[in-house]
């Protein structure tokens, strides 16, 4: 297999030699591994990477993947880091337009023309900067003989991977992992892991977020041996009794066994880590529990946030452990019944935001202390539900949404709004993902990528679609691919409001941006066909948020209501320091002579970048407080 740059110019070119998507699963091999969460079965390759950027496609170094490839011209850069922050490329914040709009034409592959390629569009494009990485290290010797791959968190926007000089394959989708298989091109001594990274690509299109737009590796990669027996994929399918007393609990994995003769020790605790299940089964294909009963059981909920344990021990034939596979679930359950979402039986109430991941001093590479951080902002602020717009965050916040008790609308990477929105009016013209045949498997993808990777965590609740992209053929493709997976949550879209041909198959929920009061009263007063919430609204630009009254009022006189989230949690901004006073401020959309620009418009949080609190949040914790 060899690469073509030409994929950059294929929508139907998205994922080429990628291991296919699985669950977040962490897999150890000693019990103090799991205590520490520290698995002997990764190697960390964060640090200092040789890197050299190019301008162009035409500019770049053709042969920088190549085993014997002199590189001591590379320059060094940190990885995870956006090239932007290591002052390769301009700060670049727009919100529904295209980068490229007013200096150069594009029109999506295939929206005008079924015939129309639009061949050279990125591949040829003077304005389509590439960074260039590569990362030399030694192989833990405790991989030897193993299967190996290689895990990148996340990658904006389009990366072909090379490991000694061999290709591995191609990847787009910038908000979920890309996995390679390493193991055939692995070396005794020194190994060469090369990456090349294009700005743009054909996912442009469809990753067109209100946000600055960067790209490189912003999250982390890592090495992951696998032992010979493996859970690659594991799925947990807890479900609730009618009466909410009961649960019933359904376990499947995928396996890689290299070994015969291996056991599965299968066991699940309460919050205190009493034993409330065991099994032991050979491992074969698979492990799988079906419908195992739970009397009594603890619901997950905001205000108790009760998860179980459940924990998959591999031993081999000898009763040496070869991975250990620890997983939190919980019991809940989300419906809807009479045109109200109910969850755990009760009226579901969303407090909620919209959150973009991002630090200001590091754009969306954020730490775990960012995380935590904001959910405490939650907490203390009544705030109970967030949505990852517009695309799914670093696996860990889920996992503290989890722990937290936050409700998760989890958000599939697409947004196409500058391709059916033009000066404000709907013209769809050439709109993708539409209805074009050459785009549905893309986002198809995007969905399954998101699904796979979260499908365990207790906080989701609803699956997103993605955001402003009009609606079509390609989006109901997505909807119907959740609803063959997964029968436990709500799937939610608000795009259809664009495009109401498709109302009755996308989206369990009426969803808008921005409506007022008025507009809701109107919907829910005449025959509504769906529950109504709201994905955005209180949009948090400058002195705002005084007519939030207005909204929570309306929860106490329409049942069929259930809230929404504000926009949004927290200012896209860059802390620089001063050219003229030295002093550290924040810059917004504009301030880095971009242009076109959407300048202060990346300032609509309830806090400012550098995590302080508005005054708006103030209005947020009292109104927010009236239903917790």
């Amino acid at each position: 297999m060899e690469p073509d740059i030409k994929w950059l110019d294929d929508p139907e070119t998205f994922r080429v030699g990628m291991i296919p998507a699985h669950s977040d699963h962490h897999f150890y091999q000693s019990d103090d591994e799991v205590r520490n969460d520290a698995s002997s079965y990764v190697q960390n390759l964060n640090g200092q990477w040789l890197f050299a950027f190019a301008k162009d496609p035409m500019h770049r170094i053709p042969d920088f993947y190549k085993a014997d490839f002199d590189s001591h011209d590379f320059d060094h850069i940190k990885v995870p880091e956006h090239i932007e922050f290591a002052g390769y490329d301009k700060f670049h914040y727009i919100n529904t337009m295209y980068p490229w709009e007013g200096k150069v034409y594009r029109r999506p592959a295939y929206a005008l023309n079924q015939n129309d390629k639009q061949e050279g569009q990125f591949s040829q494009a003077v304005d389509n900067p590439v960074g260039q990485y590569l990362k030399k290290f030694m192989l833990n010797p405790a991989f030897k003989d193993k299967k190996v791959r290689v895990h990148f968190d996340g990658v904006e926007k389009a990366m072909y991977v090379w490991l000694n000089g061999h290709f591995l394959g191609y990847a787009e989708d910038s908000f979920t992992p890309s996995e390679f298989d390493l193991t055939p091109y692995l070396q005794d001594g020194e190994n060469i892991l090369a990456v090349e990274v294009f700005k743009l690509s054909t996912a442009a299109f469809i990753e067109d977020q209100d946000m600055f737009r960067f790209f490189g590796i912003f999250r982390d990669v890592s090495l992951i041996a696998q032992p010979e027996a493996h859970i690659e994929d594991l799925s947990i399918k807890p479900t609730v009794s009618d009466d909410f007393h009961d649960g019933t609990l359904n376990v499947e994995t995928k396996m890689t066994v290299n070994k015969s003769g291996a056991i599965a020790k299968v066991q699940v605790t309460d919050q205190g880590g009493k034993k409330l299940y065991t099994e032991t089964q050979p491992v074969e294909k698979s492990i799988s529990l079906k419908d195992i009963s739970f009397k009594n059981i603890h619901l997950w909920d905001n205000h108790d946030p009760y998860l179980y344990q459940l924990t998959i021990e591999i031993d081999d034939q000898n009763g040496n452990v070869l991975e250990i596979v620890p997983y939190k679930f919980g019991f809940r359950k989300i419906e809807i019944k009479d045109k109200v979402i109910l969850f755990n039986g009760k009226r579901l109430i969303i407090n909620g935001v919209n959150r973009h991941e991002w630090d200001c001093d590091s754009g969306r590479v954020v730490s775990v202390e960012d995380m935590k951080e904001d959910i405490r902002t939650f907490k203390k602020n009544n705030i109970n539900a967030v949505r990852t717009c517009h695309y799914p965050d670093h696996t860990l916040w889920y996992h503290l949404c989890d722990m937290n008790g936050i409700y998760v609308m989890a958000e599939n990477n697409l947004e196409s709004h500058g391709t059916w929105q033009k000066l404000g009016a709907v013209e769809p013209s050439y709109n993708v993902p539409g209805s074009v045949p050459q785009w549905k498997a893309a986002v198809v993808d995007r969905a399954r990528n998101n699904y796979e990777m979260l499908k365990n965590h207790a906080s989701i609740l609803f699956w997103s679609l993605g955001n402003e992209s009009y609606a079509g053929d390609d989006i109901q493709a997505m909807q119907d691919y959740y609803k063959s997976v997964d029968s436990t949550r709500l799937v939610h879209y608000e795009g259809v409001v664009q495009n109401r041909k498709y109302e009755d198959v996308i989206s369990d929920v009426e969803s808008r941006m921005y409506a007022s009061p008025d507009e809701i009263k109107d919907y829910l007063d005449h025959e509504p066909k769906k529950p109504f919430l709201l994905c955005e609204y209180m949009h948090d630009m400058g002195n705002s948020l005084g007519g939030m009254k207005s909204y929570i009022d309306l929860i106490d006189q329409y049942p069929m209501y259930a809230g929404g989230f504000i926009w949004d949690f927290i200012d896209q901004a860059i802390q620089v320091n001063d050219e003229i006073t030295g002093k550290k401020v924040l810059r917004y959309g504009g301030d880095f002579d971009d242009r076109m620009s959407d300048y202060e418009f990346s300032g609509d949080g309830l806090m400012f970048a550098d995590r302080t609190e508005k005054p708006a949040m103030q209005e947020v914790k009292y109104y927010y407080g009236q239903h917790i």
